[in-house]
């Protein structure tokens, strides 16, 4: 329970250090090009300490729930002094202001970016080439009850009772062996072997491969009551466990860079493509609420997040708590990027509006248009900062109530 409490804190700061370096982008970016940055916060709420350090305050309030820049005249209907109107954001050049804009999305790039390649350095990153598992027997131990995910999760690498049942071993199944049919049905995969025998009972023919010899043993399959991560269903079992490759590939310092590249192409596409889901996994959610079972492909919250990296964390899984918290800098990252007030990214959009209206304009022979008006789009920011505040919500809702959870 405590490596549990551990997982949970250390997956939670993670998140709030990188959205405190989120704001920090905006400000160290938005100073390199003369824009005056009034604070930078980390928190919410009522001040704990600041301290003023030239032009900028600096301090910590008491929710740790990210943080905030204030750059002087963001929009222009910002109120500014008249020393900070020439500093005024809105003045300055679009690309500018865009790299401002975006350096936050960038910072969680960067972010995920080097927990990745310190992944591939340390522990390794995910093998692309790694097969399925094969149906080869590793080691045998006992076919016995768990109805429960505790209980499921007590017996993981625990010894076996003197009296619990011992079918495989009992049949004479070794370690290397390697199963080629099951009850006369051929098994190509460990996934395969492991259906084919959850679906059988009593005296059922293995046929398996030792070395040279090629050999038929007769297995008495007892049914057994097992949680199978969402409830308990009486399925065979005989007590083994599977011989695998390596799951994980460690590279060098210098090969770590590519092949962190790499990985990072491919986290980037499973993040666009959840963001294309997004909208049509909302309704399992709330079915998540009321009691049904819980899509893990489902969106989670920073508490779903967070408990996901406690239990790994609990599990002795680093591997699955460093890439879950490069994923969700990425998914951040990318979704602040979408062109949606008042995301980032639906400020970027404005930018480059007024940009592209200008230049029309300009080739008519008329007069730059201004700055856009933002009291014309807050009826669209209202409804979209609504619909965001009820995702949450709802996320969070069913992260307490119906969370995901790893599999036994």
């Amino acid at each position: 329970m405590l490596a549990y409490i551990i997982g949970v804190v250390l997956f939670a700061l993670g998140i709030c250090v990188s959205v405190a370096l989120h704001e920090a982008g905006h400000m160290v970016t938005a100073k390199a090009f003369g824009m005056k940055v009034r604070r930078y916060f980390v928190g919410f709420g009522p001040t704990v300490f600041s301290w003023r350090r030239g032009e900028t305050e600096y301090g910590l309030k008491w929710i740790p729930l990210g943080g905030f820049c204030d750059i002087a005249g963001m929009t222009a209907l910002d109120e500014v002094t008249p020393d900070e109107a020439p500093r005024a954001m809105w003045r300055f050049k679009t690309w500018k202001r865009t790299v401002v804009m975006s350096a936050g999305s960038i910072t969680h790039f960067i972010l995920g970016f080097v927990v990745l390649y310190l992944m591939a350095v340390t522990m390794g990153l995910p093998n692309p080439n790694a097969a399925p598992p094969a149906p080869v027997v590793d080691s045998t131990s006992c076919a016995r009850p768990a109805t429960s995910k505790a209980q499921a999760e007590a017996q993981v690498n625990a010894p076996c009772p003197q009296d619990a049942l011992t079918p495989a071993a009992t049949a004479g199944l070794r370690r290397g062996d390697r199963v080629l049919a099951v009850g006369g049905k051929p098994v190509a995969t460990w996934d395969e072997m492991l259906t084919a025998v959850q679906a059988t009972s009593g005296r059922t023919v293995f046929e398996v491969q030792r070395g040279n010899q090629q050999l038929w043993l007769v297995v008495d399959v007892p049914k057994v009551p097992r949680w199978n991560g969402k409830d308990v269903k009486e399925v065979g079992m005989v007590g083994v466990s599977p011989k695998q490759d390596s799951l994980t590939v460690q590279y060098g310092p210098v090969a770590a860079v590519g092949a962190t590249f790499r990985f990072t192409g491919s986290m980037f596409a499973e993040t666009a493509q959840r963001l294309v889901q997004f909208p049509q996994r909302i309704p399992a959610v709330v079915t998540a609420i009321f009691g049904g079972v819980r899509d893990a492909n489902t969106p989670v919250s920073v508490v779903g997040a967070s408990r996901i990296g406690g239990e790994a964390v609990e599990r002795g899984i680093w591997v699955l708590f460093f890439l879950l918290l490069a994923s969700l800098n990425f998914f951040i990252g990318v979704f602040n990027l979408l062109p949606l007030l008042p995301l980032d990214g639906g400020h970027i959009a404005v930018v480059w509006y007024e940009r592209v209206r200008d230049w029309l304009r300009a080739r008519r022979g008329k007069a730059a248009g201004g700055p856009v008006d933002y009291t014309r789009l807050s009826g669209i920011t209202m409804v979209l900062v609504l619909l965001g505040g009820a995702v949450t919500l709802l996320t969070v809702t069913a992260d307490i109530v119906n969370p995901i959870r790893l599999s036994p």
